[in-house]
């Protein structure tokens, strides 16, 4: 592997070297790090990892750095650092082996998952890694490709105990002259490396840079001239290097004399423009081609440079000035070194340096890049260039580069001659931008296909796209409006999209807009029934969204029956998995509401496995969500835990932050008021910042489950605004909060809210017909009653919710029904049902309800057990995970998979669970009580 680009001894940077030593002696003891040099241009930084690869004894030892032109080819950057390890690729599982290779252009295949792909490489690393520590020095991430840097930050995230190192330098981009690269694939390193340990590299002080300048320039200094100079560069270490290069001595010795360069805030750009404007021509256009070949491949640039008619001999004199190094590959001395080398050349002499590129790029090994300089070389528009990038666009969509496909397209689409052709490139180009996330490029494609006339369908086709841009960003009920009009416009001529649109912004609304006002929701709707049926045979989303349409504008009541028909459909086994995964959150919302818990665990179970499946990350934390909220229904705490730990790091992934709405009800449930009262608040801003949602309604139903399970009922609130489930049919969740309101309003002393909202739940619970429903109805009826009539009530709730799997909620009838019992002197019934109602609430980990039971069954005169005393050493919650993971079967690189950390780490996990539970093998843990893991 690449021992770097040579040491130079470092002046001052104690406090840099100490970390970087101690970093480096923390992976020979086993553990794994990862940190950011972040600092302005010239600061150090790759000194700085100059040093550490030198210290780096008894390291294998791989670099890269980021290339400006290379933004836009997805993966480039991470198959120069991971090609001396390929020869590992056997050891990977099979889809992280196949991912790998088809991000780096080994084979063909469907587009990987940036989660598969950072998986691999974590792989990867780790099996390099195992017989000698692995150090990974990342130079400029900032150049990296998006894809590159994603996955890499992703590794670096999950390193634990793989005895590898990774450090990135990075910083913001300086202004470049001349027109900038297309930004579609580049990385926002300030938003990727978030969360990462960082140091940040800032100028020397005075003494150090006082020590380097003298170390550089001998002889008499003019301590004033010296003092200006240090304080006009602020310490900046390549500033001053450079700075002493260009001045003349009589300036240093005395100011005497015309001053050299003037620094600036782009100080380094301008020294770099005016080195290469010094060099003869033939060297320029040599250090113009080693710029504009991102490769640095010594060969490409001789054969290229020969067909400009440059020689070997004009290489000496650029090494001389500093500005590049030729040797088994081609390295400019500084990043702006080669900006100034090519950006300082004339338009016709860039594309003349890209057309021998092209020339000398092996047209069948190296085909996107032979045909990105083609394009580069085009200086008029030409339909056959056009044409062989949008096959490198499909090529890079292959690979899974989105960014890589997007930045072919868009060239691509300034080489079309033909307007009309133009038009539907640049839509297509567009679509790609934006999954690519990529929106503004996006928007700047649109504008394109915008500017000529265009037809109907066209037209139709823009504002969808538009609209799933503004959906994507901003999440509002304001986009969801844009969807529904895009909807209207393409019903006359694509009538199945139109439908797909109409519940696109049906569910929009339903997530983006609070249920009681959308004014989105209801005219979707209504838009929707009055569309065209379906021509052919219903599918399955044309039949969800007759029945969610009927039920938002005519009431649950009408449109229950044709709802369950959808919603039973989803089930079937031969739904496509493509509807599946498009339209199961809405499905799963619908089945919520009908009361429906089988199928609504299920489609919400078939939602998160496809999603993980397919690697749709951004779907991801949407499925993860919405399983936990049916998990925790459902009485399993231990496994909605595990999903918010999975959320929290799919999050953190795809940089998309998520409000807490599984977290908040799994701590509400668990009666831990502190944090739920944290993670309301969470939520609430969030809310407001959408002007409410379906994550209020979640938020107000758990909240309400807390307040009761502590007694707190005046805090449950008694009626919702503007009573939203009857006005819009109950396809919200809003209806859930009606039992609660029930209970609170019996316990506070409100009889006749209480009767108002029992009434209403009533009428819900006979139109869904189902055990869970007309459980929790009998359990409200039994509440609001007296005598006989509510004793036969809780035990018909009994009854029904003892048939279902909301083991929560049956609890919770047992516990009611108990007290009812105390409070007639039954105590030898009241015991039983506390009893049985503690149990379950203790093993299920819902506390507060647990402790309310405790109290009830200690009225009684019973002591309360306490349970059986915990095994030595509390589990982390990775540990917990990775213990139920244990016993659910699955292998470490499976349990890595699952939960995006190396197998070398569950070892280590593993390791420490054997030892704070006393066991010494898996089939023991399998064994073990299953409420250590929660």
């Amino acid at each position: 592997m690449d021992r770097g680009n040579g040491f130079r001894p470092l002046h001052g940077r104690r406090e840099e070297r100490a970390r970087l030593d101690a970093m480096l002696q923390d992976v020979r003891d086993g553990a794994s790090r990862a940190l950011v040099l972040r600092g302005e241009p010239g600061a150090g930084k790759t000194a700085l990892l100059d040093h550490a690869g030198e210290r780096a004894h008894g390291f294998d030892v791989s670099r890269v750095a980021g290339v400006q032109s290379e933004c836009g080819l997805d993966f480039a950057g991470l198959h120069r650092l991971c090609v001396p390890m390929t020869d590992l690729l056997p050891r990977l599982p099979d889809p992280q082996r196949e991912a790998l290779r088809i991000a780096f252009g080994l084979r063909l295949g469907p587009a990987p998952d940036l989660f598969v792909l950072g998986l691999a490489v974590l792989g990867l690393l780790s099996e390099t890694a195992r017989n000698r520590p692995l150090l990974c020095l990342v130079d400029d991430a900032q150049w990296l490709d998006r894809a590159s840097l994603e996955v890499l930050t992703f590794t670096a995230r999950r390193l634990r105990t793989e005895s590898v190192a990774i450090i990135l330098a990075t910083r913001a981009p300086d202004p470049v002259p001349g027109p900038a690269p297309e930004p579609t694939g580049s990385a926002d390193p300030d938003a990727a490396l978030t969360g990462l340990p960082e140091l940040v590299v800032t100028g020397l002080p005075a003494r150090d840079a006082s020590t380097l300048l003298r170390a550089v320039v001998p002889g008499p200094w003019d301590e004033r001239v010296l003092e200006r100079i240090v304080d006009e560069t602020r310490g900046n270490p390549r500033a001053l290097l450079e700075l002493s290069r260009e001045a003349s001595r009589a300036e240093l010795a005395g100011g005497f004399g015309p001053p050299g360069a003037r620094v600036s805030g782009d100080r380094v750009q301008d020294i770099y423009q005016r080195r290469v404007a010094r060099l003869a021509s033939p060297t320029r256009r040599l250090l113009l081609v080693a710029a504009a070949e991102p490769g640095g491949d010594p060969v490409l640039l001789w054969r290229a440079a020969e067909r400009l008619g440059v020689g070997p001999e004009a290489a000496a004199p650029a090494v001389s000035a500093g500005l590049v190094h030729i040797g088994d590959r081609v390295r400019f001395d500084h990043p702006l070194a080669r900006s100034a080398a090519y950006w300082t050349a004339s338009p016709e002499e860039r594309r003349r340096t890209h057309g021998a590129l092209a020339e000398v790029t092996d047209p069948v090994t190296d085909a996107d890049r032979r045909a990105w300089h083609t394009a580069q070389a085009a200086s008029a528009p030409a339909e056959d260039v056009a044409a062989e990038l949008e096959r490198s666009a499909r090529r890079a969509g292959a690979r899974g580069g989105a960014a890589g496909t997007a930045a072919f397209l868009g060239r691509a689409v300034e080489l079309t001659p033909d307007p009309a052709h133009r038009q539907g490139r640049a839509l297509t180009a567009a679509q790609a931008a934006h999954q690519a996330g990529a929106p503004r490029t996006a928007l700047r494609l649109l504008s394109i296909a915008e500017a000529a006339p265009l037809d109907r369908r066209l037209r139709c086709r823009v504002e969808l796209l538009r609209a799933q841009i503004a959906f994507s960003t901003k999440r509002d009920g304001a986009s969801a409006l844009l969807l529904l009009e895009a909807a209207r416009r393409l019903q006359p001529h694509d009538a199945p999209l139109a439908r797909d649109t109409y519940l696109e912004a049906i569910g929009a609304a339903l997530f983006a807009g609070h249920p009681a006002d959308s004014a989105a929701l209801s005219e979707a709707a209504a838009a929707a029934r009055s569309a065209p049926p379906p021509q052919a045979a219903p599918r399955v989303a044309d039949r969800l969204l007759d029945g969610m349409a009927l039920c938002l504008t005519e009431g649950l009541a009408a449109g229950a029956g044709a709802l369950k028909s959808a919603v039973g459909a989803f089930r079937a086994p031969d739904v496509p998995d493509e509807d599946a995964l498009r339209w199961s959150w809405p499905a799963g919302l619908a089945a919520a509401t009908l009361w429906d818990y089988d199928t609504w665990n299920e489609l919400t179970s078939r939602h998160l496995r496809l999603t993980r499946d397919t690697g749709r990350a951004t779907d991801l934390p949407l499925a993860l969500t919405s399983h936990t909220i049916a998990k925790l229904v459902g009485g399993e705490p231990a496994a909605a835990a595990a999903l918010v730990a999975e959320l929290e790091t799919v999050s953190e992934v795809v940089e998309n932050p998520w409000p807490p709405y599984g977290a908040l009800a799994l701590a509400a449930w668990q009666g831990r008021e502190a944090d739920a009262a944290a993670l309301a608040r969470s939520v609430a801003a969030e809310a407001a910042r959408r002007g409410g949602g379906d994550d209020t309604t979640v938020g107000r139903w758990a909240m309400a489950v807390l307040n009761n399970s502590l007694g707190r009922y005046g805090d449950v609130p008694t009626a919702a605004p503007e009573d939203a489930c009857d006005r819009l049919g109950g396809v919200v969740t809003e209806a859930w909060t009606l039992p609660e309101r029930v209970e609170a309003a019996v316990r506070g002393g409100a009889p006749r809210e209480a009767d108002a909202a029992l009434r209403r739940f009533d009428d819900l619970a006979r139109v869904c017909g189902t055990d869970w429903a007309l459980g929790l109805a009998a359990r409200s009826r039994a509440l609001v009653g007296t005598g006989a009539s509510a004793e036969e009530h809780y035990r018909e709730a009994i009854d029904r919710l003892g048939r279902t799997r909301v083991r929560g909620e049956l609890a919770r009838a047992h516990l009611l029904y108990g007290e009812w019992l105390r409070r007639r002197r039954r105590q030898r019934d009241a015991r039983e049902q506390l009893r049985t109602a503690h149990e379950a609430f203790t093993a299920m980990g819902m506390r507060a309800f647990s402790q309310r039971a405790a109290r009830e069954l200690l009225a009684t005169g019973e002591q309360v057990r306490r349970r059986a005393a915990e095994p030595p050493g509390e589990l982390t919650a990775q540990e917990s995970q990775i213990l139920r993971l244990v016993r659910e079967g699955l292998t470490n690189p499976e349990i890595g998979t699952r939960l995006f950390i190396s197998p070398r780490t569950v070892e280590w996990h593993l390791r420490k669970i054997f030892a704070k539970l006393g066991v010494t093998s898996r089939r023991q843990l399998r064994r073990s009580a299953s409420g250590v893991a929660g």
